[in-house]
């Protein structure tokens, strides 16, 4: 009997963060098993496969990618990314095995039946401290070589935390308080964050998501001095030019467990990953 969307996105966060645990930059060993576990997972899927070595105070380290030719070849494609890294400390359920499985189960999607567009899969190593933020970060080194190549894209997409919801009041905050006068205090929705030059990318993929889904969905551009708004690979293709947003669960805005010890599978809720998969999945094919 086929699994559930459901069920396989509780196996892959299982697998990366009960099974493997910590993948933080000194753990080579369970970032290679990572890597393997991710291009397995794009392989099956149907994808058009590769790797990208990289160096780090004299390690190697792999983005992988995977690639879905669409119908239409003349549309410029859209970079869906998700790092396999975590923090020290931290087996990373939502931070970011949920990233990581999303974008397996939403490529195995596409390639199934695709739209328009290509899509490209893009899974980071090395987004978290000491990297964060600079130009040693995997999806830096992606960037750098796709303007070096002169590619064109639609835009980049980050998923970024996408497991943890609460019902409950008052479990959503934000980093200023005015934004409390727009945005819901309960943290039961998606959020899409960008800066002000990828405004126009970020709502033409909301407008479509909202056409596809009811899953609640808020959108934020916003200068960078925002805390969270650059937190992410999304930040590293706004240094080359591209248009980029991130998808997130909003992380130390709303999850206790955010780069920490508690940050396990059990705590996420897959039925809602589900939906927003699906969702995803029905505004590639759309937009």
């Amino acid at each position: 009997m086929l699994k559930s969307i459901k069920e396989r996105l509780m196996d892959r966060v299982r697998y990366l963060s009960d099974n493997l645990g910590q993948r933080s930059y000194l753990d080579l060993d369970k970032l290679n098993e990572s890597a393997a576990y991710i291009e397995n997972g794009f392989v099956t899927g149907g994808c058009e496969v590769k790797r990208q070595a990289f160096e780090y105070r004299g390690m190697t380290y792999y983005n992988i990618i995977g690639e879905v030719r669409g119908r239409n070849p003349e549309k410029r494609p859209i970079i869906i990314g998700a790092h396999y890294d975590t923090v020290i400390g931290t087996p990373g359920a939502d931070d970011n095995a949920s990233g990581v499985a999303a974008i397996l189960e939403l490529s195995n999607l596409y390639a199934s039946s695709p739209g328009d567009r290509n899509v490209i899969f893009v899974a980071f190593s090395l987004e978290e401290p000491p990297v964060f933020m600079t130009s040693r970060m995997g999806s830096f080194v992606y960037a750098k070589a796709l303007k070096e190549m002169g590619m064109a894209i639609e835009g980049m997409i980050s998923l970024e935390m996408l497991g943890y919801y609460s019902d409950s009041k008052g479990s959503q905050i934000y980093p200023l308080s005015i934004f409390r006068l727009f945005y819901p205090d309960q943290g039961n929705f998606i959020a899409f964050v960008g800066n002000l030059a990828s405004r126009p990318f970020t709502r033409r993929f909301t407008e479509t998501f909202r056409s596809v889904t009811k899953f609640p969905v808020e959108s934020l551009n916003a200068p960078s001095l925002i805390p969270g708004i650059d937190f992410s690979d999304h930040r590293s293709f706004w240094r080359f030019g591209y248009p980029a947003f991130m998808i997130t669960d909003t992380a130390f805005y709303r999850n206790p467990n955010y780069h920490g010890i508690g940050d396990i599978s059990s705590t996420l809720d897959y039925e809602r990953m589900e939906e927003l998969v699906e969702g995803l999945y029905r505004t590639l094919l759309k937009f």
